[in-house]
């Protein structure tokens, strides 16, 4: 009775029931059944390896039947029966003795025939029906291992089919002994198997032409390698995709003869030859001539076939005319990149690749499908096909030195292209292993629990306390997929690969003659100063000038499409100059999705949001993400606001400049947030995917004015707290009041107070003065953020009156001095921070004066309209042109916000509806309530709203405020392209159309 669990223990399956049979004295005499252990030190040894096979059963099995099948040899040569009458008892076999000698005494012939024999079946079979072939792997007397270069050993005489066949599988043989036993990597694994290939098309090619007829001769044939084969990264079982060239018409007929039986020779000895990526495919001709190759891929030829050709170099035949062909291609394929579906040509192809995996298959698929190596493989070719028209160092046929140059580059980040040669490795290492099992064609992982042990037992992985094989080959599968296709969808989807794609290679070459050419064309006003920024940005050998030099030709065109391309260029410089040097910067602007044309946009169109970057140049990362353009909500805004001035505030502190310092950075990212925003949102496609309107940019930019003024005010009383009781509060007033705020606005505001419950009002009153004045001081004090002008003449007196007054004082004073127009005022009136009772209550307050009971007298509705007209020939400045200045010109916003309130003074107190401080939702609710006509309703909110519009997109291009709309030059044109573009010259005539009707329809209502 034998205990077959002790061998179970080296990984035999069954127990090691059935090892014991086959290790035991009458099999291959290595196991001692009674003692349960090898019988002697060197059988230890070989059953240590055996246990270390992929499959120690399949090993075992198949060093039995190739021992047994030696042995059988031996007597039939001997003249004895292949098959003893007493059965098969191998203890005194010779030839048993022969191979256990060597394996004993040769470690390397031992590790590699039994990894050869463990992961594959197919090799296995070979070497048990090839009683010899054992000693191809045999240590040479140097002690190196044999050659596994992938070269054809053949004996002497003309090659005949069998002769290849068997220098084929000995070549294999080697191959793969050398890739089982770590003897080389993945690279020279694949360099191996494509020379095997190389030298096999030449023996075939040359029995193909021995093969002709006397009266045939030679023709001048040239064989291409295309696919893996060509980039020199074929794997074990693969079809070689080939094409076939003739010189001339005169060797079509002995070329086809040639081709035909190349490729039935092929297919007896190896593989079967595919020569489908021919001109037309299986539909055309096998062979044709250098000149039709020509004609078909100057005229016919698709984005994809260009992309196959990246891949062809010569291989048999006459390389000669092979290199001719290529060379005569080249600048074609190093062209299609310019074709305007070439990109999107690629894309389409690789997303009908996974379409076209069985639904089953698709998440076992490691070669097509998600994930898989043609995920890489589509990335790394469509980025050779763009990058590499000017740049040579990416011209390999292989994907692994292709990415490695898109690294060196700058193309391709360093840690990404890293990724994807690890995950490259890791999934050829599966397809490899997948592949010498069976030495059949599949790119599949199987979902059978014991052949995926097999397959993790084959890669390398073992079992450890905690840690089962298959989970972790599944673990590292599933993580190579995920990367790669996060990685695959980044490089092949980014809006930078077309953008430099339409850009034509003669321009991106960025040499001092082709750079100052390309500026003259593009319109720039000084060509050579710009030059000397390019050369300042690109020059010397770094990886940052590299990438430089490949995002700069796609930057100028779009400089060229603003107004003044010389001013974006140079923008560009200061953020490079500033950004330059760290390692984000220019990763973020190449890999980042639409960051570069985006940030083009913005420094060339906006001296305002250029600005507030140069002074924050970090703020550059919000244009990689749209969710970073969107407006933050008020109360995240206010918390953090509060939380940057509270991380400079000490108990007793007395300074408030670190803490305002703090606060009025965070409003400048906000105001470049938001201005981002508003620039790219009628950029169509670089546009973030929830665009602002003007609508939406006010009560951004008024809640930004909020949180500023709480922090501020937070500061103010903790610098100089005033009496313990005494209440605070900010009122908004005019365009921050109604929501309205656009770049240039000051805060309108009202300042109260209330003093606490037996206080002393005047030490209250002053402390509340000191706060305001406090809260003004800092927010507008020279500094590098943009100031916050606080501005509170729309107090009781105006600039004559107090500052600050306390809720009993405003009452009283609108209860007995208030005019018609401070009533108008208070329409917008809203609590913005501090107290919330106390701003509510002067929100009550203030309805008692903006609602009046019984609305307006005749005499008030006067008083309104003269103060108009005053306004309008006032306070218009000096050489304004009253028909294009936004704010008081005709029909303009002043226009629109009279009427609306106007409206409201005279029937808010019937109707709540109306009760609104936005000016457009108070004009909505009177169309509603039919106190305006539709058509004349309609028309001031065309006006209003391109009037606003307008005064945004002025400050954005200028930089500085400015409410007159100019007529011609780059202001303009500058303003056209912000707000959707087209001629400005018609731009003009519609704003003075729409603003046109609005005054119109202000005239009527305020007449009525």
């Amino acid at each position: 009775m034998t205990r077959p669990s002790r061998l179970a223990r080296y990984g035999f399956a069954d127990n090691g029931s059935r090892a014991a049979d086959l290790l035991g004295p009458e099999g291959l005499g290595l196991w001692d059944l009674e003692a349960q252990e090898p019988t002697g030190a060197p059988e230890a040894d070989l059953i240590h390896s055996l246990s270390r096979a992929a499959d120690p059963n399949l090993a075992l099995r198949q060093l039995h039947r190739m021992v047994e099948n030696a042995d059988r040899e031996a007597r039939r040569s001997n003249g004895g029966p292949a098959q003893p009458s007493g059965g098969t008892d191998l203890s005194a076999s010779a030839a048993m003795a022969v191979i256990m000698t060597a394996l004993h005494a040769d470690a390397g012939l031992r590790r590699r025939l039994i990894s050869v024999l463990g992961a594959s079946s197919a090799l296995g079979d070979h070497l048990v029906a090839n009683k010899d072939q054992w000693r191809v792997l045999s240590t040479g007397k140097t002690g190196l291992p044999p050659d596994a270069d992938g070269h054809l050993g053949f004996g002497d005489g003309p090659p005949t089919v069998p002769a290849l066949r068997t220098a084929y599988r000995t070549a294999l043989l080697r191959i793969a002994a050398a890739d089982l036993t770590g003897g080389q990597g993945l690279e020279p694994t694949m360099a191996a198997l494509s020379r095997l290939a190389d030298e096999t098309l030449v023996a075939a090619y040359e029995m193909a032409v021995a093969g002709l007829p006397e009266s045939a001769s030679e023709p001048r044939l040239a064989v291409i390698a295309m696919g893996k084969c060509g980039g020199n990264e074929l794997n074990y079982v693969s079809d070689v995709d080939v094409i076939f060239v003739a010189a001339g018409d005169d060797d079509l007929s002995a070329g086809t003869t040639v081709a035909a039986r190349l490729i039935e020779i092929c297919g007896q000895v190896a593989w079967q030859v595919d020569a489908a990526l021919r001109p037309e495919g299986n539909r055309g001709p096998l062979v044709r001539t250098l000149a039709s190759h020509q004609a078909y891929y100057r005229r016919w030829a698709r984005t994809w076939e260009f992309q196959a050709l990246l891949k062809a170099r010569p291989a048999a035949g006459d390389l000669q005319l092979a290199g001719e062909w290529i060379d005569d291609l080249a600048p074609l394929v190093w062209h299609a990149a310019e074709r305007p579906e070439a990109v999107a040509d690629v894309r389409d192809m690789r997303r009908k690749i996974i379409e076209n995996v069985p639904p089953k298959e698709v998440e076992r698929e490691i070669k097509r499908g998600p994930g898989g190596l043609r995920d890489i493989e589509f990335a790394v070719q469509l980025l050779q096909l763009v990058h590499g028209r000017i740049d040579e160092t990416l011209h390999h046929p292989g994907t692994m030195p292709t990415l490695r140059a898109l690294v060196a580059g700058g193309y391709v980040g360093r840690e990404d292209g890293e990724t994807l040669l690890r995950g490259y490795r890791f999934l050829r290492g599966i397809e490899h292993r997948l592949q010498l099992q069976h030495l059949r064609r599949t790119h599949t992982v199987p979902d059978d629990p014991q052949a995926l042990r097999w397959l993790a037992a084959a890669l390398g992985y073992r079992a450890v306390p905690g840690r089962d094989a298959v989970e972790a080959f599944r673990s590292d599968w599933v993580g190579h997929a995920a990367q790669v296709r996060r990685l695959h969808v980044k490089l092949l989807y980014q809006p930078l690969l077309e953008a430099v794609a339409r850009v034509p290679a003669e321009a991106l070459r960025m040499t001092p003659e082709s750079a100052g050419r390309r500026l003259e064309v593009l319109g720039f006003a000084d060509p050579a100063g710009a030059l000397r920024h390019l050369q300042a940005l690109t020059g010397g050998v770094s990886r940052t000038a590299a990438i430089q030099r490949t995002l700069l030709p796609m930057l100028l065109q779009e400089f060229a499409d603003a107004p003044e391309p010389d001013r974006g260029l140079l923008n560009y410089r200061h953020v490079s100059d500033k950004l330059g040097g760290t390692p984000w910067y220019l990763r973020l602007l190449r890999d980042g999705g639409p960051v570069a044309r985006r940030l083009a946009r913005v420094l060339a169109l906006s001296k305002y949001a250029t600005d507030l970057l140069i002074r924050d140049p970090e703020a550059l990362r919000l244009l990689a993400n749209d969710a970073e353009l969107l407006p933050r909500d008020r109360d995240t805004l206010h918390d953090g606001f509060i939380a940057a001035a509270e991380r400079h505030l000490r108990e007793d502190a007395t300074d408030p400049r670190p803490a305002i310092a703090a606060v009025r950075a965070i409003r400048r990212r906000e105001l470049f947030r938001l201005a981002c925003a508003d620039i790219l949102s009628g950029a169509g496609e670089l546009a973030p995917a929830q665009p602002l309107d003007v609508h939406a940019i006010g009560i951004a930019l008024s809640d930004v004015t909020d949180a500023t003024l709480a922090a501020a005010l937070h500061v103010a009383r903790r610098v100089h707290p005033g009496p313990e009781g005494m209440r605070f509060a900010v009122i908004g007033m005019g365009r921050l009041g109604g929501y309205e705020m656009s770049y240039p606005s000051d805060a309108d505001v009202l300042f109260v107070y209330s003093p606490p419950a037996g206080g002393n009002d005047g030490e209250t009153s002053t402390a509340a003065r000191i706060i305001a004045e406090e809260m003004r001081r800092t927010l507008a004090a020279p500094a590098p953020d943009p100031e916050l002008g606080v501005d509170a003449d729309l107090r009781p007196e105006g600039r004559q009156g107090p500052l600050v007054r306390s809720l009993n004082a405003y009452a009283q004073y609108y209860a007995r001095w208030s005019k018609v127009w401070e009533s108008q005022a208070l329409l917008r009136a809203r609590f913005v921070c501090g107290d919330d009772d106390l701003g509510r209550e002067f929100e009550q307050l203030a309805d008692t004066m903006r609602y009046p009971d019984g609305g307006l007298t005749r005499e008030q509705v006067v008083e309104i309209r003269r103060i108009k007209a005053r306004v309008e020939t006032e306070r218009m400045p000096r050489g304004a042109d009253p028909n294009t200045h936004t704010k008081l010109g005709r029909g303009g916003l002043a226009d629109v916000e009279w009427a609306v309130q106007l409206l409201q003074l005279r029937h808010a107190y019937a109707l709540p509806d109306l009760r609104r401080t936005r000016t457009l939702g108070a004009l909505t609710a009177e169309a509603g309530a039919k106190l305006i006509d539709k058509v004349d309703a309609a028309a001031m909110e065309a006006g209003w709203t391109l009037a606003a519009q307008v005064r945004n997109a002025l400050t954005l291009v200028r930089g500085r405020p400015t409410d007159q709309l100019p007529r011609h030059g780059v202001e303009l044109a500058g303003v056209v392209l912000l707000l959707g573009g087209g001629d400005p010259g018609e731009f003009v005539d519609r704003y003075l159309r729409l603003t046109r009707r609005s005054r119109a329809a202000m005239e009527r209502v305020l007449d009525a």
